[in-house]
């Protein structure tokens, strides 16, 4: 973490098909060594395959997967008195999309077999339902936070 100031944001262009900046920071996770191109069509890919299956919006089945998997609470390592804590704290707006995008991202690529644009059209689809393994992640994360509730007010 920088001490002199914070670390400037950068400006993320919205993506060229749906002109949404939501899109254009999965596209750029989805992206390995760089190959932009390739991402774009495995993103676009999953949401056309998902609004075939659904019968929706692909934009809106997005949408939705990505509010089901934001978190609200986590919980962040605190160190008090020589005892380290898992302190619940509450989410940042940014953070949340940020952990929301890896986690499906991250469970798509953790299904073997088929194709990344179908693994990650069927996590989508299971996100938008409430389940699915970003799904679970938040679900085991407010475990935790739970859990150690006693803990909160350590916060500072």
């Amino acid at each position: 973490m920088a001490r002199r100031r914070a670390a400037e944001k950068r400006k993320v262009v919205p993506d060229y098909k749906y002109k949404q900046i939501d899109v254009s920071r999965f596209i750029n996770k989805v992206m390995v060594n760089g190959k932009k191109s390739i991402a774009q069509k495995i993103v676009y890919q999953a949401l056309d395959i998902v609004e075939k299956d659904a019968k929706k919006s692909g934009l809106e089945i997005f949408r939705q997967a990505m509010n089901n998997a934001m978190p609200v609470l986590e919980v962040k390592s605190r160190r008090v008195g020589g005892a380290t804590y898992q302190v619940p704290t509450e989410v940042i707006p940014a953070r949340r999309t940020t952990l929301a995008i890896r986690w499906i991202v991250d469970a798509a690529r953790s299904r073997s077999g088929i194709s990344m644009a179908q693994s990650l059209s069927r996590e989508l689809l299971e996100a938008s339902k409430g389940q699915g393994a970003a799904v679970k992640r938040r679900e085991d994360l407010y475990k935790m936070a739970e859990a150690n509730r006693a803990f909160v007010h350590f916060r500072w």
